[in-house]
């Protein structure tokens, strides 16, 4: 058998001398001496049969048919171990019948290994796939999980096709893969440094032609600057020549693309003779690729560009196999993995069934809160992307067709698409109901795109504004004002905004596990729109509505939050920046600004810069949290969320005649965070806990108040207390710790449960409890017993809560414990200081110019900032703690008139407010000239109209937002000052009357 399967795979001569070539005469490039030099080292080594040894060097020499740049690029001693290395291949597959495969990795020389395989171009079955992955896995930083950073094993790759076959007896083609270090003239360049021989591989600087030296310069110089790949394509009048494909792009920017691109131009029916994969050690990448027809033909070099691009955005999933055996181009591919990431967060989102149960337990919200996790849990186990997946497999033909309605609505407004006539096709072809429903959600993700950048020859993501009309009114009642939906090789991502002027943060999500990812995955949206709904409660003293972004990372790329926020960013530009390229169903400017939030704090620099990089005219505006020298307006610095907080705790203890100074006080949240440490130092009551990431503090007769303040003005942990300050009953336990006896005699098995469960412990007891930190739902009504006395499970061991972080507590929680006589505040209500602080951020970005920004509000020295800075600060502050005081009395003495829990009140006023707003926004009570100037003199900053005046100032922001100034101005005064009053036409008329003669 082996016999015989040798003879299939005949690759040598049958006679040694019959072959012999003369090698000068088929590589004339090649100097005699390296051909004869390698000869010399093989007969010392006598690897090689003496007899067959001459024939195998001409044969590699001459009728292989290699390039000439391998023979360039590597020594005498190199290719003598590669001729070797494919003599003993050629044994083994000669004496065993095997196929031709060879895969060596140098262990004494990290980042080099020599691979030769068999060439089947664009086969699904050619070994060249396996090979190709498993060189980006190990040896580039392009792989699946490498980190953005390029940290990875990164390495040179240079592949060769050989024109001629391995032996005349045989018409096997070779593709040799050589990887190699680079090696540069210093070990690491600046990422802005441009000088091609500064940052090239010194051996490829030195042997590539002057033409190409100026076309490697001139992509290094423009991808320095670019967050998309940079594409060349040098064309040939010839068309039976080979073209020339460059690409330059950021290490680690993207994944698996080294397997893709050959993915890729095998789909356009080509092929590489050779290319190579080139590091420059100022973070670039490049790619040269040598390109031939399979076919007749020439090649269409605009529809290779833009796979090019579609491939560089995409992940490799499944669904590739696809693409690799033709089934799809890659725009369809492209197309298809949307279409099913959509179809995944929308499909079946509740059925009659679940709406009818959700209906009855609308006012139960425990109740509900399960049926949520039920149905999520249905939707994990059930509805599956593995499923899903499996019907773009079993229907092409549908996807294609949904493709086609896709492009005809988004390259053109005039075109029509009888979109009936595929519901039609999946109805008769689809016999599964389940299929049918995935494919009529695909459709359903056609006829709700508004925009999208998926036909911009350029992008590193791909972007989708959806109109938000499909969401189901049962399971989204209040219908947002925008979503985009974004797609990136290494997450996903949502943003929604409530109203067209809207702010919110962007937030991270990342995934430690499969289970944790899984149920990530599940509630994302979910997560999005409830967060952004809560943040337009929350912005209802302000212009701009709620919004918020997410951004999940995908599991296998936990390491790049920053190269995903940056895609989600740009992408985000593309569809909201003039295009004339792009088709708008929208036909309206969006204005967005973004804010940070989990893992997205250091981010905002960057994304205001390149927004002005990217051409957008509200650039400055464009992110709040930024650095001082930005023109930020920090928090913590600040105080300013505290300064709201604050404003509840001592309203409620005037109104309780209690003295702040008297008061005992149990807070989440330490002296290292923005909260914590600002509420240390703003206080003055007997604090007898302080809980933070390092572990608990606790002194019942008060912790050293001095010692305290001074660890929150260091932003350090109760770690780093003086546990000499304490008294004879204080202790730290450190979530390190294990088995620690406590004064009363108590032991602490774990610290870290310690912590986490501490203010359910009995000790956190005291008149107030101030939550500056901690996790969601940290108070539930599972445990919610535990925030009573042991004794008799009816007294409170709080008498005043004031939630500073968001969601602390469960809303039934709230109002279990305001049943039970307990003062609540909720979030929404009390930590809104930051909310009004970054929406003035704002207005100051929009109404100055880039001058007077720059010298007004860009901070070089926070001990001497700019007198218009420190003057805009201070009434920043005043502002938060005048609407926090307004609120707090608004919401008191709603409760005193009607009994309605305060927490029920504090998103009924801001509903009534935000309702309201918006009515006023859209009236012709905006062309009232003196209503308007008195409105609008009264909400913005006296330090910014006095350096601008209020005609020039009104001239420079979009008129939208000056419209929503005036319209939540209006609106919150009025409800603030007339409550929930049953005749709100006659009562505004009244307060308008007054208003405008204060």
């Amino acid at each position: 058998m082996a016999t015989e399967m040798a003879a299939k795979w005949n690759y040598f001569q049958e006679d040694p001398k019959s072959g012999s070539t003369v090698v000068q005469a088929d590589h004339p490039e090649i100097p005699q001496e390296q051909h004869q030099k390698v000869l010399e080292i093989l007969r010392k080594e006598q690897i090689i049969n003496s007899e067959r040894l001459e024939e195998e060097v001409n044969w590699y020499f001459g009728k292989l048919g290699l390039h000439k740049h391998y023979f360039i690029f590597h020594s005498a001693e190199e290719i003598a171990q590669h001729i070797s290395s494919l003599y003993a291949a050629k044994t083994v597959a000669h004496a065993t019948g095997n196929e031709l495969e060879l895969k060596l990795s140098n262990t004494s020389q990290p980042g080099k290994a020599l691979y030769m395989v068999r060439s089947v171009p664009g086969s699904a079955e050619s070994p060249c796939i396996a090979v190709e992955h498993q060189i980006e896995a190990q040896y580039l930083a392009e792989s699946f999980t490498a980190d953005a950073s390029g940290s990875g094993p990164v390495s040179n790759v240079q592949v060769f096709r050989t024109e001629g076959a391995v032996s005349a007896n045989s018409s096997t083609h070779l593709r040799i893969y050589l990887v190699s270090p680079p090696k540069f003239k210093t070990e690491k360049a600046d990422p802005t440094e441009t000088n091609l021989e500064m940052v090239a591989d010194v051996d490829f600087y030195a042997a590539i032609s002057q033409p190409l030296r100026e076309l490697y310069q001139e992509m290094i110089s423009e991808a320095v600057g670019k967050m998309n790949p940079v594409i060349r394509f040098v064309n040939s009048d010839d068309p039976q020549q080979e073209k020339h494909l460059l690409i330059c792009h950021h290490t680690g920017s993207t994944h698996s693309y080294f397997s893709g691109i050959t993915d890729m131009y095998h789909s356009l029916g080509l092929y590489a003779t050779r290319k190579t994969v080139r590091q420059f050690n100022n973070g670039l990448t490049t790619f040269s690729i040598y390109l031939r027809q399979r076919g007749t033909g020439a090649i269409d070099t605009k529809e290779l560009i833009e796979a090019v691009n579609l491939v560089y955005i995409l992940p490799r999933t499944s669904i590739q196999s696809l693409f690799r055996e033709g089934v799809f181009n890659v725009k369809e591919y492209s197309y298809a993995y949307a279409g099913w990431k959509f179809a995944y967060h929308f499909l079946a989102r509740q059925s009659a069934q679940f709406a009818e149960l959700a209906s009855t337990l609308k006012n139960d919200e425990a109740g509900a809160r399960l049926l949520n996790e039920i149905k999520k849990s249905v939707r994990r186990e059930a509805y599956t992307e593995a499923r899903l997946m499996d019907v773009i497999v079993q229907y092409p033909q549908i996807i294609k067709e949904l493709y086609k309605e896709f492009y005809t609505r988004m390259t053109s407004l005039t075109a029509t698409f009888d979109s009936a006539s595929i519901i039609t096709m999946i109805q008769k072809q689809v016999p599964s109901e389940f299929d049918r429903e995935v494919l009529k959600t695909i459709s359903l993700f056609n006829s709700n795109i508004l925009k999208t950048n998926f036909f911009k020859p350029t992008k590193i993501a791909l972007s989708f504004r959806l109109n938000p009309a499909f969401l189901p009114k049962a399971e989204f009642p209040t219908v947002p004002h925008g979503i985009f939906f974004l797609v990136g090789p290494e997450f996903r991502g949502f943003h929604i905004r409530f109203r067209d002027i809207a702010r919110g943060g962007i937030r991270i999500i990342r995934s430690t596990n499969w289970q944790a990812y899984s149920q990530n995955i599940v509630g994302v949206f979910d997560e999005n729109y409830n967060l952004a709904h809560t943040q337009e409660r929350k912005n209802k003293d302000i212009a701009e509505g709620g919004s918020k972004g997410t951004i999940l990372l995908a599991l296998d790329h936990p390491n790049k939050p920053f190269t995903a926020f940056q895609k989600y960013v740009d992408c985000l530009l593309d569809v909201i920046l003039p295009d004339s390229t792009q088709i708008d169903r929208l036909g309206a400017e969006e204005i967005l600004f973004l804010g940070p939030d989990e893992g997205t704090a250091n981010y905002m620099d960057w994304a205001s810069q390149h927004a002005r990089k990217r051409g957008y005219k509200y650039w400055k505006s464009f992110t709040t949290g930024k650095s001082v020298d930005k023109g930020g307006i920090p928090h913590d610095l600040y105080g300013m969320t505290t300064r709201s907080v604050h404003q509840y705790v001592v309203g409620s203890l005037a109104r309780m005649g209690m003295k702040e100074e008297e008061i005992t006080k149990v807070q989440t949240g330490g002296p290292d965070g923005d909260l914590g440490s600002n509420e240390i130092k703003i206080s003055k009551d007997k604090t007898t806990a302080v809980v933070d990431g390092s572990g608990v503090l606790y002194d019942p007769m008060g912790i050293d108040r001095t010692e305290l303040t001074r660890l929150a003005e260091n932003r350090i942990m109760v770690r780093d207390f003086n546990l000499k300050k304490l008294s004879r009953d204080g202790f730290y336990v450190d979530v390190e710790a294990v088995d620690v006896k406590l004064p009363n005699g108590t032991v602490v098995g774990n610290g870290l449960d310690f912590r986490n469960l501490f203010h359910l412990n009995p000790l956190a007891t005291a008149d107030i409890f101030v939550p500056c930190g901690g996790r969601p739902e940290a108070v539930n009504m599972s445990n919610i017993d535990h925030l009573f006395h042991a004794e008799d499970h009816k007294t409170p061991k709080f008498k005043l809560i004031v939630e500073g972080a968001n969601l602390f507590f469960t809303n039934d929680a709230r109002l279990y414990l305001e049943k039970k006589g307990v003062v609540v505040y909720k979030d929404a209500s009390a930590n809104k200081g930051g909310v009004t602080s970054s929406s003035l951020e704002v207005l100051a970005a929009l109404a100055l110019s880039d001058s007077e920004f720059e010298q007004h509000m860009a901070v070089k020295d926070i001990k001497s900032p700019p007198a218009f800075y420190a003057k805009y600060v201070e009434e920043v502050q005043s502002k938060i703690e005048e609407n926090a005081r307004l609120e707090f009395d608004c919401i008191w003495q709603e409760h005193e008139r009607t009994k309605t829990p305060r927490t029920l009140l504090s998103d009924i006023i801001s509903n009534k407010i935000n309702s309201l707003s918006t009515s006023i926004s859209n009236s012709d009570l905006w062309d009232n000239v003196e209503l308007r100037k008195t409105v609008l003199t009264k909400s913005i900053p006296k330090t910014l109209t006095e350096l601008l005046g209020m005609e020039i100032l009104v001239s420079r922001i979009p008129e939208i937002y000056a419209r929503a100034m005036f319209g939540c101005y209006l609106a919150s005064r009025y409800v603030y000052t007339c409550g929930l009053t049953e005749t709100p036409e006659f009562s505004f008329f009244n307060f308008l009357q007054v208003f405008m003669k204060q």
